[in-house]
């Protein structure tokens, strides 16, 4: 397959808004593709290299300064090996080589296809294939059910091989896929509700009602004595937090699969800052030494002793939670019988708020459904930043109104929805300055607009309906509560979520 087709099908995905439309796009390349280009071709549509980040900026790609091939003759093959080299290429002398790979590649390329590999190289392909719209694109290209696909990716967390698995053996092959210990799955997200009660009558009974924390998600895999721990966005940070596997490793099992979240405490027992938690997810072996101790609490358990728990109702896989972490629980109770007094007891503690889950529900990997529901008493948000513009007064030369964007369900790029220069420090406005000139795209002479990759959370009163911004609503009084580098662009809030708050 030629790379024409996939620049191709990038326009025609961008060029619309209707999801019916881009699966149409979609299920065609797929089908199109030979054996060996699908996994390709769905990596390069859904902007992410199968090699990873790339280490390769616009402006560097930009000086090389290659003339174009006047047509289209680069194979999607020759483009993924060239990248592979590229990745690869590290040490004394790599600059000098990297330019040589991408001169070569960019050379045979034609200027249209030229625009396309230097967005996807730096990051900043956005043409509307999310992974939502693409599993929907494979289901549809392999005649499957859009649920076995979303399964299988759960599962394998790698969708150019679900699509492989799709094209070539359907739905059998897709159900060969297993929970693998040492290989994370993506956490099943909750949604907000508009207050307790709310989040109660949605629920109905059986439920559970537990401790809201502010900590980092974790992710904790148990074979024998190897365990491995990853963040939310499946980093793995086991390097990192020695004290957590020391946890897991003297649990009375054999294997474990353990959803959680971690967090710093003071010595009164309180929640340290999430950043301060957040920062020892980077610390040196030095650092570690003086570093505060986190503490593990587990609210699932998706696998325990040989036996996968993923479709087993929550009921029975907090069963097997207590088992086997015991003091290690999340705070909470089923169906309690003053469900304020537990999340007065939560705020008190210097927590969040709490959650409410259904107990009769399958763990839903990787997707924000309506079994989980998340009360607060303040409304958060997470948000994209787009951009930001230069400040005034005593903010002169330190970029500080953020353009914030919310994501678009159907994988079209962010939806703006609002500004604010609320809530942030000098420390904060010094390091997003610097970061965002790191990731700029363009700018004018107000405005420093970045790739669409940092996530904001954002506190604020509500929202109100708004013909200034693109989504038709406009955020109320919003001030930045805290950037997550635990999240990813795919998993804020989308614009459907930010409109909900009208009510």
């Amino acid at each position: 397959m030629l790379l024409g087709e996939i620049v191709g099908a990038s326009g025609r995905l961008a060029a619309t808004r209707s999801r019916k439309a881009k699966i149409a796009v979609l299920a065609e390349v797929l089908r199109a593709a030979e054996p060996g280009e699908r996994a390709v071709a769905v990596a390069f549509l859904t902007g992410q290299p199968q090699q990873g980040r790339l280490g390769t900026g616009w402006r560097t790609l930009v000086e090389l300064d290659v003339e174009p091939a006047p047509e289209p003759t680069l194979q999607l093959s020759d483009v993924d090996e060239a990248l592979t080299e590229l990745a690869a290429t590290t040490g004394s002398g790599s600059a000098a080589r990297r330019g040589a790979v991408l001169t070569s590649l960019l050379g045979k390329a034609t200027e249209q296809e030229q625009r396309f590999l230097f967005q996807l190289i730096t990051g900043e392909l956005r043409q509307g294939a999310l992974e939502g719209v693409m599993v929907d694109g494979i289901a549809a290209a392999a005649e499957v059910s859009g649920d076995a696909v979303r399964r299988a990716f759960m599962l394998s967390g790698r969708l150019p091989a679900t699509a492989e698995a799709a094209m070539t053996g359907g739905s059998a092959a897709l159900a060969e896929f297993r929970l693998e210990l040492g290989r994370p799955i993506r956490p099943m997200l909750a949604s907000p509700a508009e207050s307790l009660d709310s989040a109660l009558a949605q629920l109905g009974s059986p439920l559970v009602v537990e401790y809201k924390m502010d900590g980092a998600r974790i992710q904790v895999h148990r074979d024998g004595d190897d365990v491995r721990v990853w963040t939310r966005t499946l980093r793995d940070i086991t390097e990192y937090v020695g004290e957590l596997v020391d946890v897991v490793r003297g649990l009375p099992c054999r294997s474990v699969v353990l959803d959680g979240e971690t967090l710093a405490l003071t010595d009164d027992g309180r929640p340290r800052p999430f950043q301060e938690t957040q920062a020892r997810f980077g610390a040196t072996r030095e650092e570690q030494v003086h570093a505060l101790l986190l503490r593990p609490y587990f609210f699932d358990c998706l696998h325990l002793d040989g036996a996968d728990l993923l479709d087993e109702p929550l009921r029975n896989r907090r069963e097997a939670l207590h088992r086997v972490v015991a003091e290690h629980m999340m705070p909470g109770a089923i169906d309690p019988a003053e469900p304020q007094r537990l999340l007065d007891d939560a705020l008190a503690a210097g927590h969040e708020g709490v959650m409410a889950k259904a107990l009769d529900t399958p763990y839903a990997a990787g997707r924000r459904g309506s079994a989980w529901l998340k009360v607060k008493p303040v409304h958060t948000i997470d948000l994209v930043v787009l951009g930001a513009e230069w400040g005034h007064g005593r903010r002169t030369g330190s970029l500080s109104n953020l353009h914030l964007g919310a994501r678009d369900p159907d994988g079209g790029p962010p939806v703006m929805v609002g500004k604010t220069f609320k809530g942030m420090t000098d420390e904060l406005l010094a390091w997003q300055t610097e970061e965002f000139q790191r990731i700029e795209t363009r700018r004018t002479a107000s405005t420093v607009y970045v790739r669409p990759e940092l996530v904001v959370e954002i506190e604020l009163d509500g929202v109100q309906t708004s013909t200034r911004y693109p989504g038709g609503v406009a955020l109320r009084f919003a001030r930045v509560l805290r950037y997550r580098p635990d999240k990813d662009p795919a998993t804020a809030d989308t614009i459907d979520a930010v409109r909900a708050l009208l009510r």
